[in-house]
């Protein structure tokens, strides 16, 4: 448990760190462009994400995320006695990931964010950019559990550009956004319905899951002249 713990707290600060401190350099090397500031935040949080998911993922799970987790939970992966502790240490890396990226690029250890995110729009934005993000994690997790640190990465990549949230997808990731003044941040006022749309996104997700990979719809085993060809391919379901 104190592995898991540290392995979940050491890996959402590093996300963090990844997140702001790309998004600082990307910022003051893209010269006002926009664009090129979030193609370089995006980039490097989809690199980090492989890196961090093969490195934790075989102590923790490397959930680096309340609703990840939470998932787990609900679908009987994981007690729910470690519900809290892993949210705590997430939530308490995410803030300790902020810390790092301002000390390296020589900012104050925490500054409000005035970054406004809010509207109809980027709520949904965030219960579609989580469900997907669930979604992703369940399904390969279940038929293809290798290519999900890849998975999980694409998918973030590709969310940070259709989704007008820039896809946070993420309530540790969301807290600790609220304490940083930089291209990453959020407003405070604006945290709790991200981190609301987020819950509904998650929960979603794992309602279609169960549903559409439930034991009823599972495809019926082949015919034994079938299967006596040789061994059922990689990926099929279990």
């Amino acid at each position: 448990m104190a592995r898991a713990l540290v392995a979940e707290g050491l890996g959402t600060a590093l996300l963090l760190a990844v997140v702001v401190g790309s998004g600082i350099m990307g910022e003051s090397l893209a010269g006002g462009n926009a664009a090129v500031a979030l193609l370089a935040n995006s980039l490097a949080t989809g690199a980090a994400l492989v890196v961090l998911i093969l490195v934790f993922g075989p102590i923790s799970g490397a959930h680096l995320n309340p609703v990840v987790t939470l998932s787990a939970a609900v679908r009987g992966r994981l007690a729910w006695a470690r519900v809290a502790p892993y949210v705590l240490a997430q939530v308490a890396g995410a803030f300790a990931g902020v810390l790092l990226a301002h000390v390296m690029f020589g900012l104050p250890a925490f500054s409000a964010s005035a970054h406004v995110r809010a509207g109809p729009g980027l709520l949904l934005s965030e219960v579609v950019a989580t469900f997907g993000l669930v979604l992703t994690i369940l399904a390969v997790e279940r038929h293809r559990p290798a290519a999900v640190p890849h998975a999980v990465a694409l998918y973030v990549v590709a969310a940070y550009w259709f989704t007008a949230s820039t896809s946070f997808a993420n309530p540790a990731v969301t807290l600790a956004r609220a304490a940083t003044a930089t291209f990453a941040g959020i407003r405070p006022a604006d945290v709790p319905g991200f981190v609301a749309a987020q819950l509904l996104g998650a929960a979603g997700a794992v309602a279609l899951f169960d549903w559409l990979w439930s034991p009823r719809t599972a495809p019926a085993p082949a015919p034994a002249e079938a299967t006596a060809v040789g061994p059922a391919r990689a990926g099929s379901p279990s």
